[in-house]
């Protein structure tokens, strides 16, 4: 599927805090702790614990979380299929979108039972 400027722009405009407790129950039903979410939620956007609670208690757009993110610079190992959408085939123009994607990756990946260090990509030496 390709992606629009409507699409980008939809889900930029979306509350991340409106969001979260389904990213947040779905890890859960799944038997994954809220605390392994923060984690790749860290690791993926720099935001600790405080700046996180923070963000949801401003119900920042996903715009403003990406702008205000610091992206893993291993973001970019980020490869796969999710809603649809290869990540890895989104174009620049949409970065926010692919943001939103690669986030929702490491989601799934979680919720799948896969382990954190693999979650957790590092660049093979």
């Amino acid at each position: 599927m390709k992606v629009t400027a409507e699409k980008n722009e939809k889900m930029g405009n979306m509350i991340f805090a409106s969001i979260y407790p389904l990213y947040l129950n779905r890890l859960e039903k799944n038997g994954r702790t809220k605390e392994e979410f923060h984690q790749i939620i860290e690791w993926f956007t720099g935001f600790n614990e405080n700046k996180l609670q923070e963000l949801i208690k401003e119900k920042v757009t996903f715009k403003t979380f990406f702008e205000k993110a610091n992206i893993h610079p291993n973001a970019h190992l980020i490869k796969g299929v999710v809603c649809g959408y290869r990540i890895e085939e989104i174009e620049d123009e949409f970065k926010l979108y692919k943001e939103c994607r690669q986030m929702e990756k490491l989601i799934d990946e979680l919720a799948k039972g896969r382990k954190m260090n693999k979650i957790l990509r590092e660049e093979k030496k």
